[in-house]
């Protein structure tokens, strides 16, 4: 999927702010990361650390610009300012839960809880208590004999819906 330039230049002027913002608050210089957008999956962004790089998921970002500003640039960014302090540290432990708190003023969360149907289908698959959706993997190893999931409430067998 093709960015329009506006929108790369809005999120490399996200990125560059929130590098700032550490910086100031932390007293530290961090140099510019390279940005991509080739994220893909239901993954709306990652911070490669020894590459010095982030990468969003052009789908979620076209869709979700609010989102990527407030919220996912600025954790992702936060992995790249804890990788420059500390090392090698735990993902979203407590080293990047105090820079996502101190430094972008946000409560640390791991998961987004964007709409992820555009980038990832999912398949319906019924237990007799409840529909269960399954990612495009598992739904293929049910297909080809390699898996069976059970419900984890009623303990039953799930089948593909109709």
């Amino acid at each position: 999927m093709t960015l329009p330039p506006a929108l790369i230049i809005q999120v490399n002027d996200r990125v560059t702010d929130c590098l700032s913002l550490a910086g100031q608050r932390l007293g530290d210089d961090f140099p510019p990361p390279r940005v991509c957008f080739n994220q893909g999956g239901r993954i709306a962004g990652s911070a490669w650390l020894e590459r010095w790089e982030l990468r969003f998921n052009p789908v979620l970002l076209a869709d979700n610009v609010g989102a990527f500003i407030t919220e996912i640039i600025p954790h992702e960014v936060a992995h790249l300012v804890v990788f420059a302090r500390y090392g090698k540290v735990r993902p979203h432990g407590r080293e990047w839960q105090t820079v996502m708190r101190s430094v972008f003023g946000l409560e640390p969360s791991t998961r987004h809880r964007l709409d992820t149907h555009k980038v990832a289908p999912t398949f319906g698959y019924d237990c007799g208590c409840r529909l269960h959706r399954l990612s495009l993997r598992r739904h293929n190893k049910i297909q080809r004999g390699q898996s069976r999931y059970l419900c984890m409430h009623c303990g039953k067998l799930l089948t593909l819906a109709e």
